[in-house]
């Protein structure tokens, strides 16, 4: 079963200086149908002004994955970690047993445009921690890049949780397939262009739950960025 969420029925708010869209309830957006999605429990497309971001504030008991797709995001936190993150890059923050952080655009002209996710990690009381790495474009040309897993295998960021991500670019009619072992879910979220899956046509800034499948088949049906969420 495939259920989209479609990009213009997600949550919204406009605060000047960051635009906002949440899949999932979050903050002033609350919506009982659109809580979580197995371990998933955000997912927020964030616009950041230039010269704008997020002061400092606390996070604890959650992993936290971003992804930069134009523009470039600083990031500071109590672990002592200042880095850039950029397009292609991505960011993993076990808050554990409790960090605080800042993310600014310190562009001067041009806006931030990226994905925060944040996933129930698989115990409370984690040691925090952080990890970012660059990933290829030309390993995710056409096929699916895992960027981070529970183990952290091929080269992958380490998450604490029961889930694996992937990335993949797909040229207008590049196709990937993925294999759903039996009494898992996945979650795919289109973040540039359009595809389809599974003869379904998904546009940017769509989203699909799919469980009781066996396999997804993703075409692109013009120049598309996808990420996909393997899920307990």
């Amino acid at each position: 079963m495939l259920q989209v969420r479609k990009a213009r029925e997600r949550g919204h708010a406009h605060h000047g200086w960051l635009d906002t869209w949440h899949t999932f309830s979050f903050a002033s957006y609350q919506d009982p149908q659109h809580v979580r999605f197995r371990a998933l429990r955000v997912m927020n497309e964030d616009i950041v002004a230039p010269g704008q971001g997020f002061g400092t504030h606390p996070h604890n008991d959650m992993e936290i994955v971003t992804y930069v797709l134009s523009g470039v995001l600083e990031h500071k936190d109590s672990m002592g970690n200042g880095e850039v993150l950029r397009p292609g890059e991505f960011q993993r923050m076990t808050a554990g047993t409790g960090i605080t952080h800042s993310e600014f655009n310190p562009s001067a002209t041009e806006p931030t445009h990226l994905y925060q996710i944040w996933l129930f990690p698989e115990r409370k009381g984690l040691t925090p921690g952080y990890e970012q790495k660059s990933f290829s474009a030309v390993g995710r040309h056409n096929e699916l890049r895992l960027v981070a897993s529970r183990e952290g295998v091929q080269d992958s960021l380490k998450i604490h949780t029961d889930a694996a991500i992937y990335l993949a670019q797909l040229n207008e009619n590049g196709s990937v397939d993925f294999t759903i072992t039996p009494g898992r879910y996945v979650w795919l979220q289109v973040l540039s262009g359009s595809v389809s899956v599974n003869g379904m046509v998904l546009s940017q800034s769509d989203g699909v739950a799919v469980s009781g499948e066996e396999l997804l088949t993703i075409t692109g049906t013009q120049d598309s960025e996808v990420m996909l969420f393997d899920l307990a």
